[in-house]
């Protein structure tokens, strides 16, 4: 049969498994659908064999017919299509099962830094958590200068709007963190007895 002349639809019913792919690679659509109705089932079968599971066949199979129409420009006709056929099924199996321990890999790792990222800012929350209670046990003039220090306020700006001496933000700030240090030890003493 010459390459690119349409099939009746009579002699698609007899016509070769290779003929449907010579036609359907010069773009007859009916050729394609008759030749993915005949290769379906046993590509599924083979799928359902190779993966274990049945949504895995069902995506492997799907992916290999939706490449199909391309994969079909490069069949010559040297190889039986079936031959041909599950060539190109074991290589998109290798190709899912590559990207599938690439994608667990990475996500695993992904996992790994998702805990490690989720308990750095349950930490950082804690800390802040206890700052803020421990704060309220200093003095308002410490708890005030600490605040806005904190705040990234600088020590000149922190005088400024207080109405202190710079001397005296350095001192506070000083006297805050000091108290502040004597309290986590005092609660870390508890802790351990």
């Amino acid at each position: 049969m010459a390459r690119g002349a349409r099939l009746s639809h009579k002699m698609r019913m007899d016509v070769s498994d290779e003929a449907l792919a010579r036609a359907a690679a010069d773009g007859d659509r009916e050729a394609f659908a008759l030749l993915v109705g005949r290769v379906y089932d046993r590509v599924y079968a083979y799928a359902i064999r190779l993966t274990g599971n049945r949504a895995d066949a069902e995506d492997l199979a799907q992916d290999l017919c939706a490449a199909l129409p391309a994969k079909l420009q490069s069949f010559r006709g040297e190889a039986r299509l079936k031959t041909w056929l599950y060539r190109i099924a074991v290589n998109a199996a290798r190709d899912r099962f590559r990207r599938r321990a690439t994608y667990m890999k990475a996500a695993e790792g992904w996992g790994d830094w998702e805990q490690a990222r989720q308990a750095e800012i349950a930490e950082q929350a804690e800390r802040r958590d206890w700052l803020t209670r421990a704060m309220g046990a200093l003095s308002v003039d410490l708890r005030e200068t600490l605040a806005l220090v904190l705040d990234g306020i600088s020590q000149a700006e922190t005088a400024e709007i207080l109405g202190i001496p710079e001397g005296t933000v350095a001192w506070r700030v000083s006297d805050a963190k000091k108290r502040l240090r004597a309290l986590k030890e005092a609660e870390a003493r508890e802790v351990t007895k």
